[in-house]
C-alpha cells in the first residue's frame, strides 16, 4: 500500500471498537451546507461547468445543487443542529472521546460506552496486552476482506471520521495529533515516519476537505471505482464535448520501404534519484524507502554499490553510468523523459529539495546529452506533498505555480517559449517537432485518484483535455501526425474513471492523427489497446508503458529504445519496433562493474512482423492459449528480475485482461 494511502489508515483507527463487527461500518456524515462550498470555491474563482462539458444524467442532475446536502452550524456540543433526533448516538469521536454507541451495518451491534473507554485505554498505554489486542484487530479485519475491499472499508471508514472530526470542531493540530498518535499506535509506521508525514499532507488535507460536499461513497467510489461504492454524483460521469466535424476514413496502416528513414528514440522514465543512497547500508530497513544508513541486520545483505532490488531508488553512480552508457553507445533523435524524478521518502520532501533536484537532474542530462532534444513530462513525484497538483482556480501559496514555473525553466533548453503559458497554467504543451510531426505533452496528474486536490472539481481540470482536443483538431486539419507523452497511463485505476474515459473517446476519435501514445509510471513494462467504442473488437491504438530506471521494488533498471517512421514525406511516424535495456544489479554487484544489456526486442521476441494496433490485439489473443508467450511477457514485465511467485491462472486472467483495458475500471474487452 503506498504511503500516503498508510497515512489514511490511520484515521481508521479512530472507530475501531471490540466488538464482533460482522460488515464494513456505514457512515452518514453532517455535510457543510452547499451554498457555502459554492461561496468558498467561487472565493478560489472555482469556475462550474466548463467550457465544452456537458455531464451524464446519474439521478437528479437538473437538481443536483439540492442533492443530499445537510445544511447544519455548530451548537455548544459540537453537533450539527438537527442533527440530534436524526442521530441520537452522534458525539464527537478521537482516542479519548470514542461514541458511546456506534451503529453498523448487518446485525446492528452495539459498543458499550465501557468497551469504548477499555479500548481507549489499551490505545493509551504501551503494553504487550495493548499490542496483542491491536495485531489481533487488525488482521482480523484483513482477513475477511481481500486487498481492495480492505482499502476500500479504509477509504469509507476514514472519509467519515474525517468529517465527523471537523464537525465536532477539533482544531487542526489536534486531528493531526490523533493521527500521528494512531499511526505510531498501530503500526503503520515507525515513529519516525509517522511524525513526519502526517504534517506533509496537513495544508492539502484541511483545506480540501473544508470545501468538500462528498460523503464517503462518493469519495471512495471516486477514488477506488465502482466496485468500491457506487456514488451518486451527477457531476462524477462529466462528458467532454467533441467539434462537430466529420471523422476522416480509417486507413489500415501498412509498414514503410525498407529503405524508408528512420528514427531512434529513448525513453527514460521513473528515475527516482535518490541522493542519499549509501552503499553498505540497511536495504531492510522498516521504513518504506531503505539503503540510506543503518547496517544490516544478522542474516540481511548490505545495499549493494549499484543499487538494490528491495525499497531502495536509484544511486546517483547509477544513474550517471547510465547516462554515460547511452551518450557513448547510442545515438538518439530526440528523448522522451516522461517523469517521477524524486525519491520514494514522500515523508521528508519539500519544495524547495524537489527544485534542486529537478535542477540536478536537468544539469546531469545536458552534460551527458548536450545537442539532444529532450521532451518531457511530469509525474506524480515531482510535487511536494506527493500527488498534490491544485488545479489552476487554487491560487496563492497553496497554488502549483512553484514547480510549473520551475519545469518551463528546466524545459525551456528544449522546446519554445510559447509552450509556457500552457506550461504554467497546467503543466501540459505542444510543440511541432518536424514540419507534419506534433509532440503532445499531457500532465496525467489531474486523472490521479490520489491527487485529493480533485474532489473539490474533477470536472476537466485545467481544462486539459479540452485544450487537447484543440490541439489534435488543429492537426487533423493540417494533416500532422501526433505522439501523446505522459505519465500515468489511461487506463489503469489510478486515473480516475472519467478523465480516463473522456481521453479514450478523444483518442478514438482522432485515430488517423494520434500514431503512437508513451506512458510509464507503473515500472513495469507493459502496454493498453484502445477499442473503437463502436466496432468493440477494432483495436484503434495502442500506449507503450516504459519500464524504470530505479529498481523500486523487486524489478531491474531499465530503459527503452523506439524505432519510429522516419522523417520524409507522408511519413507514418508509427512505432515500428522498440527495445528494452536493463541492467542485472545481481551481476553488477557481485562484479563490480554494470552491464546494461539488451533484453529483448518486440518484433523478435514476440514474432510480430509490424507493431500496428492489429498487431500487439493478436499478441494478446495468442497469450490467452500459448503459455510461452504469456510467461515471456510476464519475464519481460518485471525486467527479467525472477519473482517470488508464479503466476497462476488468476494472476494470468488479470494480466491479460490490463493489456485489454484503455479505460480505467472497465473490463468489458476482458
Amino acid at each position: 500500500m503506498k504511503l500516503k494511502q498508510s497515512l489514511i489508515c490511520v484515521v481508521l483507527m479512530l472507530i475501531l471498537i471490540p466488538v464482533a463487527i460482522p460488515k464494513p461500518l456505514t457512515f452518514e456524515p453532517r455535510r457543510r451546507s452547499h451554498d457555502a462550498f459554492l461561496q468558498d470555491t467561487n472565493a478560489n474563482k472555482f469556475h462550474l461547468p466548463v467550457r465544452g462539458v456537458s455531464y451524464s444524467s446519474q439521478g437528479d442532475t437538473e437538481n443536483h445543487h439540492q442533492r443530499k446536502l445537510v445544511k447544519f452550524s455548530q451548537n455548544s456540543a459540537g453537533v450539527a443542529d438537527g442533527a440530534t433526533n436524526k442521530y441520537p448516538h452522534y458525539s464527537p469521536v478521537g482516542i479519548d472521546s470514542l461514541p458511546s454507541v456506534t451503529h453498523i451495518s448487518g446485525n446492528e451491534a452495539q459498543a458499550t460506552s465501557s468497551n469504548a473507554k477499555l479500548l481507549s485505554n489499551i490505545l493509551s498505554r504501551k503494553s504487550s496486552f495493548g499490542s496483542f489486542i491491536i495485531d489481533r484487530l487488525k488482521k482480523w479485519l484483513k482477513g475477511l476482506l481481500n486487498v481492495s475491499e480492505w482499502e476500500c472499508f479504509v477509504c469509507k471508514a476514514a472519509i467519515g471520521v474525517i468529517q465527523r472530526l471537523f464537525l465536532a470542531g477539533k482544531s487542526e493540530s489536534e486531528i493531526m495529533d490523533e493521527m500521528i498518535k494512531l499511526c505510531i499506535t498501530f503500526g503503520i509506521e515507525d515513529h519516525r515516519i509517522c511524525t513526519a508525514v502526517v504534517p506533509e499532507f496537513k495544508d492539502e488535507f484541511f483545506t480540501v476537505f473544508d470545501k468538500v460536499a462528498l460523503d464517503p461513497q462518493e469519495v471512495c467510489g471516486i477514488a477506488f471505482g465502482k466496485e468500491c461504492a457506487s456514488p451518486y454524483d451527477p457531476l462524477l460521469m462529466w462528458n467532454i464535448t467533441l467539434p462537430d466535424t466529420t471523422k476522416p476514413p480509417v486507413v489500415e496502416p501498412t509498414l514503410p520501404p525498407v529503405s524508408a528513414p528512420k528514427m531512434r528514440v529513448l525513453q527514460i522514465s521513473d528515475i527516482h534519484f535518490d541522493p542519499l543512497y549509501k552503499e553498505g547500508s540497511n536495504a531492510a530497513c522498516s521504513e518504506p524507502l531503505c539503503c540510506r544508513s543503518g547496517t544490516p541486520g544478522l542474516g540481511s545483505s548490505a545495499a549493494g554499490k549499484w543499487g538494490d532490488y528491495r525499497n531502495c531508488d536509484t544511486p546517483l553512480q547509477t544513474l550517471e553510468n547510465l547516462f554515460e552508457h547511452l551518450s557513448t553507445n547510442e545515438k538518439f533523435d530526440y528523448i522522451l523523459w516522461t517523469g517521477d524524478l524524486p525519491p520514494h521518502d514522500v515523508w521528508n520532501q519539500s519544495r524547495d529539495g524537489q527544485l534542486k533536484l529537478l535542477q540536478q537532474l536537468t544539469d546531469l542530462l545536458l552534460k551527458y546529452f548536450p545537442k539532444t532534444p529532450i521532451y518531457s513530462a511530469i509525474g506524480n513525484h515531482e510535487s511536494a506533498p506527493v500527488d498534490s497538483f491544485p488545479p489552476p482556480f487554487i491560487t496563492g501559496n497553496l497554488s502549483i505555480s512553484w514547480l510549473y514555473n520551475a519545469l518551463a525553466a528546466s524545459w525551456e533548453h528544449w522546446i519554445p517559449n510559447d509552450t509556457f503559458p500552457d506550461i504554467k497554467k497546467g503543466s501540459y504543451y505542444t510543440l511541432l517537432v518536424k514540419p507534419g510531426f506534433r509532440i503532445v505533452s499531457l500532465n496525467t496528474n489531474y486523472c490521479n485518484n490520489m491527487n485529493m486536490w480533485l474532489l473539490v472539481n474533477m470536472t476537466d481540470p485545467a481544462e486539459e483535455l479540452q485544450w487537447l482536443i484543440g490541439v489534435l483538431q488543429a492537426a487533423e486539419d493540417k494533416h500532422e501526425k501526433v505522439h501523446i507523452i505522459g505519465h500515468i497511463p489511461p487506463g489503469i485505476n489510478d486515473c480516475l474513471t472519467a478523465w480516463s474515459w473522456n481521453y479514450h473517446k478523444i483518442i478514438n476519435r482522432y485515430e488517423s492523427t494520434v500514431v503512437a501514445q508513451f506512458f510509464a509510471h507503473t515500472h513495469r513494462d507493459s502496454f493498453e489497446i484502445f477499442y473503437d467504442v463502436k466496432e468493440k473488437t477494432r483495436p484503434v491504438s495502442v500506449a507503450y508503458i516504459s519500464p524504470s530506471v530505479t529498481p523500486y521494488k523487486s524489478t531491474n533498471p531499465g530503459y527503452r529504445i523506439y524505432t519510429i517512421d522516419g522523417d520524409y514525406e507522408n511519413s507514418s511516424r508509427m512505432v515500428l519496433d522498440h527495445e528494452n535495456y536493463i541492467l542485472n544489479l545481481t551481476d553488477a554487484n557481485l562484479s563490480g562493474t554494470p552491464k546494461w544489456q539488451r533484453e529483448y526486442s518486440a518484433k523478435s521476441a514476440y514474432n510480430m512482423t509490424s507493431l500496428f494496433p492489429a498487431d500487439w490485439n493478436n499478441l494478446v489473443k495468442q497469450m490467452k492459449t500459448a503459455d510461452q508467450i504469456f510467461n515471456s511477457y510476464y519475464r519481460y514485465y518485471f525486467k527479467s528480475q525472477p519473482q517470488s511467485t508464479q503466476c497462476d491462472p488468476e494472476c494470468k486472467k488479470t494480466m491479460i485482461c490490463a493489456l485489454q483495458t484503455a479505460r480505467a475500471q472497465d473490463t468489458s474487452h476482458c
